[in-house]
């Protein structure tokens, strides 16, 4: 519809982490074959957007990740350090279950509140700083459309607050794929729809 603007906030694709660890901010974790495959996908399928600017979070499998859109509109990537991952104390560690630090009791003092959470972050402050992201990316692509690549929980959690739902919730339950879109359509300043898709799906 003429007038809306459009912010496709994408997940980067897969990661090549041969050791299964939580990479969190650290550097250098990049995409792996597969994560590249789905980056294109993702720009096939915003091919024949009206994009006006694509904007990554600093992290290198985000920019990775946007490259191949911003060359499909001849763009270059811009950064923006909001849309970044989100901080947590067991970064560089293993968290799987079975195998993982939350199975050694010196840290399950971490664990003490999922609401916040006590392990990372603040759910709250991830929610201002990507609402901040998106709201830069509106005013820069105003009756346009911009892609903004982020990380699992920045977007899911943006997802709660635009929606109006509770920020504390089970990591199992979001919808939020390698490579998914979630597109946020506004008409003016009012959020009129959430749409999510994943292109890279098999």
């Amino acid at each position: 519809m003429a007038g809306q603007t459009r912010i496709h906030v994408v997940r980067h694709g897969e990661v090549h982490n041969p050791s299964g660890i939580l990479y969190g901010r650290l550097p250098g974790f990049h995409l792996s074959e597969t994560g590249r495959t789905q980056a294109a996908a993702v720009a096939d399928a915003l091919a024949d957007r009206d994009i006006a600017a694509v904007i990554a979070s600093p992290l290198q499998r985000a920019q990775e990740t946007a490259a191949p859109i911003a060359a499909q509109h001849g763009l270059p990537v811009d950064t923006d350090p909001d849309l970044i991952e989100s901080a947590n104390f067991f970064e560089g560690r293993r968290v799987s279950p079975g195998d993982g630090a939350w199975r050694d009791p010196r840290f399950w003092w971490r664990l003490r509140d999922p609401f916040t959470p006590s392990w990372g972050e603040p759910y709250a402050e991830i929610a201002a700083r990507m609402s901040a992201a998106v709201d830069k990316a509106r005013a820069r692509g105003a009756g346009q459309e911009v892609v903004c690549v982020s990380h699992q929980l920045p977007v899911w959690t943006l997802r709660l607050h635009v929606t109006g739902r509770r920020l504390w919730h089970d990591p199992r339950r979001r919808e939020c794929g390698l490579a998914s879109v979630t597109t946020l359509v506004y008409d003016g300043d009012r959020l009129v729809d959430v749409e999510y898709r994943q292109p890279a799906a098999p």
